[in-house]
């Protein structure tokens, strides 16, 4: 209908293991319910051999990167919806991370998701991101669980950010992407993620996106889920045409982007 603006839905989620049948129908019931045009997700614990254990109704154009062993593990499900063209996928050979470029509505968009080992997460989703720089661009969507907070808020324990930490950071700006989560909630305190050893919550479950393509983003939010031991964060961006007349756009306070958190 003219003058209706419809946007695209992205969902992330570290799924922590998807081996369980009982889970896996749970998880569809959860994802059917949310309704993401996009969905990512992180550990779902497959390798090549039983890839096909993930299945999911309304959603059947699935791409998998998978490790050797039960581990790690990364896909991308793409709603029924959409009329998605595939034009690209790269892979990682352990599961770590999976870039998918395509057309939505005759419009190019990128979707890069990873998930950073537990140790040296930092320099993991900062190499990955150098690695695949010549596909990031006012299309791309990063998102996933980098195992890694971006800012002191991140964290319950309001932490400095390491050395590491810091440098990830410079490299995120250097390919101008931004967490579009603390873009449009610079104070919130709520978390993706509570570590039982350390007694403190974090987020470290992100969607980053290009500076360039800010306004096009309407919402993000963190949305709770029982079935992982991470919350989901699900961002709504307007990726089709619509009538200017009646366009409505979020404008971006640059100020923010340079804002220490």
């Amino acid at each position: 209908m003219a003058g209706i603006t419809t946007y695209l839905s992205v969902l992330t989620l570290n799924v922590n293991g998807l081996n369980s049948p009982i889970k896996r129908h749970r998880l569809t019931k959860w994802i059917k319910k949310e309704d993401p045009t996009i969905c990512c997700l992180q550990e779902t614990h497959l390798t090549d051999r039983n890839k096909h254990m993930l299945r999911m109704k309304g959603w059947k154009k699935i791409y998998q990167a998978n490790g050797p062993r039960k581990q790690a593990g990364v896909a991308i499900l793409i709603s029924d919806k959409e009329d998605f063209k595939p034009t690209l996928i790269k892979r990682d050979k352990e599961g770590h991370s999976i870039l998918i470029k395509g057309e939505i509505d005759q419009k190019e968009i990128i979707i890069i998701n990873l998930y950073a080992p537990n140790v040296n997460a930092p320099n993991f989703i900062k190499h990955t991101l150098k690695d695949l720089k010549a596909y990031i661009n006012a299309n791309t969507v990063v998102v996933g669980d980098f195992n890694t907070p971006l800012s002191s808020i991140d964290r319950s324990s309001k932490q400095k950010l390491n050395k590491e930490i810091q440098d990830l950071k410079y490299a995120i700006d250097q390919v101008d992407l931004v967490d579009v989560y603390r873009t449009f909630h610079p104070t919130s305190t709520q978390y993706t993620f509570f570590s039982a050893a350390h007694g403190t919550f974090s987020k470290i479950d992100h969607i980053l996106g290009h500076k360039a393509s800010l306004s096009k983003y309407k919402k993000i939010e963190i949305i709770l889920c029982i079935l992982s031991d991470h919350n989901a964060v699900k961002v709504e961006l307007n990726n089709k045409s619509k009538d200017k007349k009646h366009a409505n756009s979020w404008k971006l306070n640059n100020s923010l982007l340079n804002e220490e958190w």
